[in-house]
Formats: C-alpha cells, sequence, structure tokens
C-alpha cells in the first residue's frame, strides 16, 4: 500500500460567492500518476490551481503527508515540494534554457557558462533533448514542457501537476511526453494531471477522479474504468452514440452541395502552400484533414485574410464569384469570411474584457464605421442571447474570459465569429482541449449551421471527427490539396494514406 503524499479534505472555493468546487476529498499516493476528468466548467481546473498555491481555498484543508498547510502563493506550494506545469507554460521568452531552469534560484555571481554547464547535466540526467543555450522563444511546445518539468525537477517537485499537458503537442511530441510521466513516476514523483483525451488518461493513469459541476462523483483503479464509464460519469449520460457514434455518408445521409461560395485557384505562399486549387460549397461541411505541418490552417488564413498570398503568382481567390485578395481580416468578414482560430488563447479573444465585450467586439468588426454610439443594452441582449444558444456557463455575462473554462472560452469565440452572420465560417482545430459534452454541443452547432445553408470547413487533425462531420474531405500534404473524398467513400485508412503518401 501506498501512503499519501497529498490530501484535500472538504476543499471548496467560491468566486463572488458562486461556488467553483464543493466539499471535495481527494488523495494523492506517493509514485502515484491521478488523472482528473470531467466537462469543462466542473472545477478541474481551480481545484488543481487552490493545490498549486494560485486559489486560497474558501473552505477546506490541504494537507502535505499528514501535516496540514496553507498556501498563499504559489512559491509556498513550490517550497512544499508541489508545482504546476500549466497548458500555457510560464516560461520567460528571452531568457535561455539554462537562466529559466535556475530562476529563481541565483547565486550573487552567476557565471553564465557555469549555468549553462550544470544546466546540460541536469537535463542530461533527466533524458531531456533540449540545448541549455536555446532561448526559450525558439522551442517548440514539447521542449517548452521539458523545460517546465526540468525547473520543477530542480525544485525537487514531489508532486507535478499537469494542466492538458498533451493539447498542443504533435503525436511524436505525445509519445515523447509519455515517456517522461514514466520516468518521473519511477523516480517517485507523483503525477496529477488534468485532460479531456480520455483514452491517456486510460493509458496513463493509476487511478482516476471524475469531477460534475464543482463536486466529486467518483475516485476509482483506472482499470475499473472503459471510456463509456467516464463519459457516463462526466456527463451524468452516455454520449457514446453522439459522439463519433454516427459516420457522415454511412449512418448519416451526405447533404447535396448548393452553390459554390468559394474558388481557390494556384495559391501559394512561399514554401508553406504550393499551388493548390479547391472548392467550398454552400449548405455543406467540408473536412481538411492533413498531418501537422501540411498548410491546411495557411490555406484558410490566407481566405480569411489573417495571412498575405505571395505577391507574384499567389493564385486567384473568388468568392461569391468576385476576385477578391484580402489583406487583413476585417474586409474578409465585411464579405461574410468568418474564421474561428485553433489558437483561441493568443488570437481568439481579449481575455481581460468580459463576454459582453468579446462577443459585441464580433459585431463592430464587421461594422464599417465601428467608432460609433454603442448601446450597452444592445450589447448586453446580443450577449445574452448568445450565451443561451451556446450553452456557455458562467456566473453571468459581465465575466471575463479569463475566468471561464476552455470549453466556454471556445463558445465565446464561436458567438463572436456567428454575430457576424458570415457565408462561410472557418473552424480550425474547434474541440481542441474541449470536453466530451462539450464536444458534441459544437459539432450539433456545426450541424446545424450546414443546415441552414452555410459554407461550413472544419480543419481538424483528429479523423473520426472529420469522418462524422464532413460531406466532402480535402486530405493535405505539404501544403496542397492532393485529393478529394466524399463521405461515403472514405475510410480512415484511406483519408491517411492520402494525407501520408
Amino acid at each position: 500500500m501506498m501512503s499519501a503524499i497529498l490530501e484535500l479534505r472538504g476543499a471548496g472555493k467560491a468566486f463572488r460567492g458562486v461556488p467553483a468546487i464543493k466539499d471535495i476529498d481527494f488523495t494523492l499516493e506517493r509514485g502515484e500518476v491521478h488523472a482528473i476528468l470531467g466537462e469543462n466548467g466542473a472545477g478541474k481546473s481551480t481545484l488543481m490551481k487552490a493545490l498549486a498555491g494560485v486559489h486560497t481555498l474558501t473552505s477546506g484543508e490541504i494537507l502535505i503527508e499528514g501535516n496540514p498547510v496553507v498556501f498563499q502563493n504559489p512559491a509556498d506550494a513550490l517550497s512544499q515540494g508541489i508545482a504546476m506545469v500549466f497548458q500555457e507554460t510560464n516560461l520567460v521568452g528571452g531568457m535561455t534554457v539554462a537562466q529559466n531552469i535556475y530562476l529563481g534560484d541565483e547565486k550573487l555571481f552567476n557565471r553564465l557558462r557555469r549555468l549553462q554547464i550544470q544546466a546540460r547535466i541536469f537535463l542530461n540526467s533527466m533524458n531531456f533533448e533540449v540545448d541549455p543555450e536555446a532561448m526559450v522563444s525558439s522551442l517548440g511546445a514539447a521542449k517548452k514542457q521539458m523545460v517546465e518539468i526540468a525547473r520543477a525537477a530542480h525544485h525537487n517537485a514531489k508532486v507535478i501537476i499537469f494542466d492538458e499537458p498533451t493539447a498542443t503537442l504533435t503525436p511524436e511530441e505525445k509519445h515523447h511526453f509519455y515517456g517522461l510521466v514514466a520516468r518521473l513516476k519511477k523516480h517517485g514523483v507523483s503525477i496529477i494531471f488534468i485532460s479531456h483525451a480520455l483514452e491517456e488518461a486510460l493509458l496513463l493513469s493509476d487511478r482516476i477522479t471524475i469531477l460534475r459541476d464543482g463536486e466529486k462523483i467518483l475516485t476509482d483503479e483506472t482499470a475499473n474504468f472503459d471510456r463509456d464509464r467516464i463519459i457516463q460519469c462526466m456527463v451524468g449520460r452516455s454520449l457514446s452514440t453522439e459522439l463519433y457514434g454516427a459516420r457522415k455518408g454511412i449512418d448519416i445521409p451526405v447533404r447535396k452541395r448548393g452553390s459554390k461560395v468559394l474558388s481557390v485557384d494556384n495559391l501559394t505562399k512561399g514554401k508553406i502552400v504550393r499551388n493548390t486549387s479547391f472548392s467550398i460549397y454552400s449548405g455543406q461541411v467540408t473536412g481538411m484533414f492533413g498531418l501537422v505541418g501540411a498548410g491546411r490552417t495557411e490555406m484558410m488564413k490566407i481566405v480569411a485574410g489573417a495571412l498575405k498570398r505571395d505577391l507574384m503568382h499567389g493564385g486567384e481567390i473568388e468568392f461569391e464569384g468576385k476576385q477578391v485578395r484580402y489583406n487583413v481580416p476585417r474586409t474578409a468578414m465585411k464579405d461574410g469570411i468568418a474564421y474561428i482560430t485553433e489558437d483561441r488563447k493568443i488570437e481568439g479573444f481579449f481575455d481581460t474584457m468580459s463576454i459582453i465585450e468579446n462577443i459585441h467586439a464580433g459585431l463592430l468588426a464587421k461594422k464599417k464605421n465601428p467608432v460609433g454610439i454603442l448601446s450597452l443594452s444592445e450589447a448586453r441582449n446580443l450577449a445574452d442571447e448568445w450565451i443561451s444558444a451556446l450553452k456557455v456557463r458562467a456566473i453571468d455575462p459581465n465575466a471575463k474570459i479569463v475566468e471561464l473554462s476552455g470549453g466556454n472560452q471556445q463558445k465565446v469565440v464561436i458567438a463572436k465569429a456567428l454575430v457576424q452572420a458570415p457565408k462561410l465560417i472557418i473552424f480550425d482545430e474547434p474541440t481542441r482541449g474541449v470536453d466530451v459534452g462539450a464536444i458534441v454541443e459544437i459539432h450539433t452547432l456545426i450541424n446545424r449551421l450546414a443546415d441552414e445553408g452555410l459554407a461550413v470547413v472544419v480543419i481538424s487533425s483528429y479523423l473520426p471527427e472529420i469522418l462524422a462531420l464532413s460531406d466532402r474531405i480535402l486530405i493535405a500534404r505539404q501544403g496542397k490539396i492532393v485529393e478529394e473524398m466524399k463521405a461515403n467513400e472514405a475510410t480512415e485508412k484511406s483519408v491517411m494514406y492520402a494525407a501520408v503518401h
């Protein structure tokens, strides 16, 4: 029997009098990997931030190795051996890897060379292939995560908490992360991770705790769970038939194409997009699939005015039969093109503004004269309408976006685009970092928009999502659309073959 390193008793946290978590008991054993699962807004991040010293509990207590502790800030938690690796890493981009690892632990006379040598030895001991002299801003998501973990290990963290650790990683990087978890566990480090990827939780964890509406529903050995049981506990009902259970073209009829909305001919941007041609039709969901680096996002960003194609020999774009060249997104928005970014935290919303202000910003972006008299009641009514339509969970419409969970943030980003009444809407990785309940809601919305006659494009790296939603599938490889498939003819094998070969 393993001994408990960390314990929560009757933990509660309220914001503005509204409880985010209520009366939660939780135990973490020494050397255990423990997954925390739940829908967006279930209280997962709040609970973990309380353990990491970001939030102070309203009620209940935290015990480390049986001793009660109170954390006023993350430094307090770190001094007790608890480190949290956030979804957005807290590294200083303008400093080297070595400087970030030893940040806060500098000697009075710190020679950079000695620091780099120490960091190299330390990183090698953990089997992390990261250059200690590299600037953090130049690293990919996986390498940044390694630096965060190295920093936590340097501070002798007994417990490391990961918030959505693989949300931005490529399949190769994910595999690398799984190896890291195994190595940390071997060294006796206890790990808690929040994830929306159920397969990941089943693969990595020893135990699983499920939260719903701020309360603990269940803690059990991972061996006693399967995907269906997890979903049942998370949302209170089975979603197996709704979540990738039905296939477009097999279980669901394919929509007939409407009028041609978009025509792209020989589109080129450097080496990212190369002489590619395709069309998009109204009343259909067009899925775009490809491996990381295939150029899907870049193609649609050019269409939406977020990227510029080559000036010479950059190809042609026709929208509703008219030749267009958008240099900024606003002109594309006015014509009726909305692009919902895959990186909502950087490009999707204003995090210090309220839900009302963010949704209204979408409307202002489309207006000819965004500088005018702002009707607060109009903005409020608009926000209420979309909060209700998309089932956004928030304390009230004045809540700051930063206070919302990832899935609810995504819904606000979608509302911000839909308020523009677009004719072509592009969803780039619409369900990344979103729980199973919200995935079903977003899929239902995408289908409804196509049924209403909109031209819908869905870019996704998750093949079951593409097969479940798309009426036709465009497959990208090396910056070019290489194949088009009808939904009723496509299989996982044939789509993947086209994407690779």
